[in-house]
């Protein structure tokens, strides 16, 4: 009697809420290193669960295209899918871009954000900390997710590309509510759109020492719709994961005793947990994702020409062939997927960029309120119900009462 094969996965629901270790863990049980998953509206997709399968998907770009076009399921998506805005067909910005021009883009983006002088970016970072921390510190208990985590990153990012302090606040709840997905995502995309082309459109009058006016110097000959494209996936990539990065990096610190040295000043166990977190809790779970150009195999699976392969970030770092010890402290051990792998992993400059972002926002919330603890038992923690990016709802903390910054002379 022959036992039937599992059947896919939806990839969606409570449990990568809950546990997602644990579903990856079971699905790598009962499928290999490669699983059927269906996406909303049963449409099927791949999900590489391995570590060494997505080493090969995401170093070969030919067979396995971040071309979309290619996609053999365009026929059965509907106009208002709603995994559209993660997996889009036509997109102009460098996610879908492949080839030469894809490496070209990609050398404009690292060139304008290796020229960020990391000492002005983390001034950056520090001055809007204590802005945002000001706002609740008198308090004695606030929500670091939603009061601190989820504003903090745009508005350094807007800062280094070029908008001015004050356009940040409304930047970044265009960002959330583009995010968020409720009644003002299109508002908040719009919102952005507009500022990002009334940006470019300044900066090519009058450039400046920023991001927005060295791609718009490149020689590259990019059209300005390119490079609104660009820096809007930019800071979308480079707000919610890093937000998260936060977010779960302070869970990791108050909940896990072996962080408990970072609370009362250290530094190196910041460095430690936010390295963990990239192991063990990675903000990007999924991502879509690769399309195959012909019929191929790939662990032991056979995948046909245009379907759709998603990339498993989250359990290939998790893959028991790699990681003999999960849940042990990583230490300087880089070798995640937490920012992709291949031509289309994040740029090395903008890791850089993020990862200044988070530790300073870190360090100075330890600093501004080196007693904080959580408000309630961690168990009562949630996470958004996402397959895609991992992050708390909430972060109730509570910590002694101190002044404001901004009303000390």
């Amino acid at each position: 009697m022959t036992t039937p094969e599992p059947q896919p996965v939806y990839l969606g629901g409570p449990r990568f809420q809950s546990d997602p270790a644990a579903l990856y863990r079971e699905m790598r049980r009962d499928h290999g290193a490669v699983a059927p998953v269906v996406l909303d509206g049963d449409i099927p997709a791949w999900l590489v669960l391995g570590y060494r399968e997505l080493h090969q998907v995401t170093s070969d770009p030919q067979l396995f295209s971040r071309d979309s076009d290619l996609w053999n399921q365009w026929d059965r998506i509907p106009a208002d899918w709603p995994l559209l805005p993660m997996i889009g067909r036509k997109q102009p910005s460098i996610l879908y871009t492949v080839g030469e021009r894809h490496r070209e883009r990609a050398a404009v983006i690292s060139d304008a954000l290796e020229s960020v002088d990391p000492f002005e970016l983390r001034g950056h970072a520090e001055r809007f900390a204590d802005e945002l921390i000001d706002g609740f510190c008198g308090k004695g208990t606030c929500d670091i997710v939603g009061e601190y985590a989820m504003l903090l990153p745009l508005r350094v990012l807007a800062r280094i590309y070029g908008f001015s302090d004050e356009q940040g606040p409304g930047l970044v709840t265009a960002m959330n509510d583009m995010i968020n997905g409720r009644e003002g995502a299109l508002d908040g995309q719009r919102h952005l759109a507009e500022s990002m082309y009334a940006l470019l459109a300044a900066k090519a009058a009058a450039p400046g020492p920023d991001v927005a006016s060295r791609m718009l110097a490149n020689t590259a000959g990019f059209t300005v719709d390119e490079i609104a494209q660009d820096l809007m996936v930019m800071m979308a990539a480079g707000h919610q994961p890093t937000a998260d990065w936060i977010g779960n990096s302070l869970r990791l610190m108050l909940t896990d005793d072996r962080f408990a040295a970072s609370l009362a000043g250290g530094r190196h166990s910041v460095g430690e947990a936010m390295n963990e977190v990239l192991w063990e809790d990675t903000p990007t779970q999924n991502v879509a994702g690769r399309w195959t150009t012909r019929d191929t195999h790939l662990g032991g699976r056979r995948i046909g020409s245009g379907d759709l392969v998603l990339l498993g970030l989250a359990a290939a770092n998790g893959d028991p062939h790699v990681r003999t010890e999960t849940g042990a402290l990583t230490g300087g051990n880089n070798a995640f997927f937490s920012f992709g792998h291949g031509e289309h992993r994040c740029p090395f400059p903008a890791q850089e960029v993020a990862e200044v972002i988070a530790r300073t926002g870190i360090e100075v919330l330890l600093d501004r309120l080196p007693d904080v603890d959580l408000a309630g038992p961690a168990a009562g923690l949630t996470r958004r119900p996402s397959p895609w990016l991992r992050g708390l709802t909430a972060l109730p903390v509570t910590y002694t009462p101190t002044p404001a910054l901004g009303a000390t002379p």
